[in-house]
C-alpha cells in the first residue's frame, strides 16, 4: 500500500512582493506605478527613503519606487511570467536559507505581454517569492502564537526543487 504525503508538508507560495526603485519622485515614479499596475494587475504603493543621502539628492521619507504584494493563483502566475523573462534560470544564490528565492528582470519588455512605451523608458523590477508550508501561521498569529518544529521549517534545497517542479526552473 503506497503511503499519502502529509499534506501540511505541501510547499506553497505565501506572498510574491515586486520592487521597482526608480530613485527619485516625480514624473519617472508615476510612470513606473502605472507600469506595475499594468504588469501585476494589482495596487502599488509607494516606497520611501529609509536615510538622507546627499550624493543622490535622497532625503528621509522621500518617495523613491513603487512595490505591491501578489497572493494566490494571481501569484503564481506573475512569477512564471517573470521566470520566462528571465529566460526560466535562477541561481543557486538566488535562494535563501528558508529556501525564498528572489530575481531581478532587467527590462520590463521582456515580460510577456508587454510592450514599449517610449513615455516610460527602460526599467526593471525585482521579484520576490515568500514560501511557506501550511500551519506556519501559528507562529505569527494573535492568540496563542507557537514555535513551529525545524521539520517543518522549509530548507533551500527544498525550495529549489519545488521551484523545479512548479516553474521548470534551470538552476545553476
Amino acid at each position: 500500500m503506497a503511503e499519502k504525503e502529509n499534506p501540511m508538508k505541501e510547499i506553497v507560495i505565501e506572498k510574491v512582493t515586486v520592487n521597482m526603485g526608480v530613485g527619485e519622485p516625480g514624473e519617472k515614479l508615476d510612470n513606473a506605478k502605472k507600469l506595475m499596475e499594468a504588469l501585476s494587475g494589482s495596487k502599488v504603493v509607494e516606497t520611501k527613503a529609509h536615510d538622507r543621502n546627499p550624493t543622490f539628492k535622497l532625503r528621509k521619507g522621500l518617495p523613491i519606487g513603487a512595490k505591491t504584494t501578489l497572493r494566490g493563483p494571481k501569484a503564481a502566475e506573475f512569477v512564471g511570467k517573470a521566470l520566462i523573462a528571465n529566460k526560466k534560470l535562477l541561481r543557486a544564490s538566488c535562494f535563501d536559507r528558508r529556501g525564498n528565492f528572489s530575481f531581478g528582470v532587467k527590462e520590463y519588455i521582456d515580460f510577456p505581454g508587454a510592450k514599449y512605451d517610449p513615455k516610460i523608458g527602460m526599467l526593471g523590477f525585482d521579484v520576490c517569492v515568500t514560501l511557506t508550508r501550511r500551519g506556519e501561521r501559528v507562529k505569527r498569529r494573535k492568540v496563542k502564537p507557537t514555535s513551529v518544529g525545524r521539520s517543518h521549517l522549509i530548507t533551500k534545497e527544498e525550495g529549489i526543487e519545488f521551484a523545479k517542479k512548479k516553474f521548470e526552473v534551470n538552476v545553476e
